[in-house]
Order: structure tokens, then C-alpha cells, then sequence
């Protein structure tokens, strides 16, 4: 058998490198011989004086993305409030569930039966449109089957404009002009002179009315 050197040392750094990935599973045949090339080639690590340490966050702290929730139909008829249900309009309706949104129907509420009772006949629109009522004087079983009708009375051509203005998140004088103009109301709400912007208090229906 011939015997060559170069073998040897290629083989030798084969092993020691290898040495390493099967620690966990057996142990060295050799552990002086490991130790004798652990020491030999030793590696070490300088910092520069200047360098900044870095702080770690608490123990078992983990820094998460961001993210947010859209409320679901149970959750907004449980809520039971005026704002629950103009939020369950524009889940409905596919519309962002946006404050500015959110806003505009709750004052729209107000303005057509008050605040204090939003639930009148349970039809807080006055919406003509599957109530029994064309002059919207009509109205439903429960709220959730208000919310799926004004939904989708709003989806109709004739108030395309309204819908836009909930679709884009419009500014809330846009949509609001949207719904003055509109044919909702015969009065047009004084093209804007009877609304009202103060804050819309919270609300929350009867039980009975959903």
C-alpha cells in the first residue's frame, strides 16, 4: 500500500470538521486528539471599544407585527348600540368600517328618529325597502334584518352617490351631501340646515328589538 502525506492531512481536517455535527449523537473516538485541535485552532472575537451594546428585550418578550379586527355580526348584536348597528349597515353593505363612516350613520340615525329612541319600529332609516312602508314609515322583524335591507337599499343605483362616499371613505360633508341630495328624504333635510354635528351619544336598543 502506497502511503501518501497529503491523504493523512486532508483526512485529518475532514474528521475534525465532522467531529463537530456528531458530538451530540456519539462521542469522539479521540477526545485527546479533539482537544489537541480545539486549542489549536482557538478563535477569538475583538470588539471595538466604541461599540454599543445593544439591550435585549425582557425574557420571553417577542416583538409582534401589528394587527386589527373586524367586528363580526354576533359581536355588533350583542354590542346593541346605535353604533353597533351602523356598523352592521356597512358590514353588510360591504362599506369600510371607518369612523368617518361610522359617523355619518349614526347622525343619519338621529336625524330620521332621534338618538335616545335610534330602534323606532325597528327601522332607525325610515327605509322603505322591504319594511312594508314606501314612505318608510314601514318596519322589520329585528335590527340585523333592518341593517341587511339599508344595506341593500343603498346599493342600488338610485343612491350610488351615497355609496360611493361610504366605499371611499369619503371626507364626512361629501357623504353627507350625497345624502341630502339624494331622493331618501322629500324635505332633503333643508339641503343640510336641520343636521346636526354634534357627537351622537351611545345608545343601546331593547333586547326585544333584535
Amino acid at each position: 500500500m502506497t502511503f501518501h502525506p497529503t491523504h493523512v492531512v486532508i483526512g485529518a481536517a475532514v474528521t475534525a470538521f465532522s467531529l463537530t455535527a456528531i458530538l451530540s449523537v456519539a462521542p469522539p473516538a479521540h477526545p485527546n486528539a479533539l482537544q489537541g485541535y480545539i486549542a489549536a485552532h482557538a478563535q477569538r472575537l475583538d470588539v471595538a471599544p466604541t461599540t454599543q451594546a445593544v439591550v435585549s428585550s425582557p425574557a420571553g418578550a417577542t416583538k409582534r407585527d401589528g394587527y386589527s379586527a373586524t367586528p363580526g355580526v354576533q359581536t355588533l348584536v350583542n354590542g346593541g348600540t346605535n353604533y353597533d348597528w351602523a356598523k352592521l349597515v356597512l358590514l353588510d353593505g360591504g362599506f369600510p368600517m371607518t369612523d368617518a363612516n361610522v359617523t355619518v350613520m349614526t347622525r343619519w340615525m338621529r336625524q330620521e328618529n332621534g338618538a335616545d329612541s335610534w330602534w323606532t319600529r325597528n327601522n332607525p332609516l325610515n327605509n322603505g325597502l322591504g319594511s312594508g312602508g314606501g314612505g318608510g314609515t314601514g318596519s322589520y322583524a329585528n335590527l340585523d334584518i333592518a341593517a341587511q335591507y339599508l344595506a341593500m337599499n343603498l346599493r342600488r343605483p338610485m343612491f350610488a352617490g351615497i355609496a360611493h362616499g361610504f366605499d371611499t371613505n369619503a371626507p364626512t360633508a361629501e357623504i353627507e351631501s350625497a345624502i341630502w341630495f339624494s331622493g331618501w328624504a322629500s324635505g332633503h333635510y333643508a339641503n343640510g340646515a336641520h343636521w346636526h354635528y354634534t357627537p351622537v351619544k351611545v345608545v343601546k336598543a331593547p333586547a326585544g328589538a333584535w
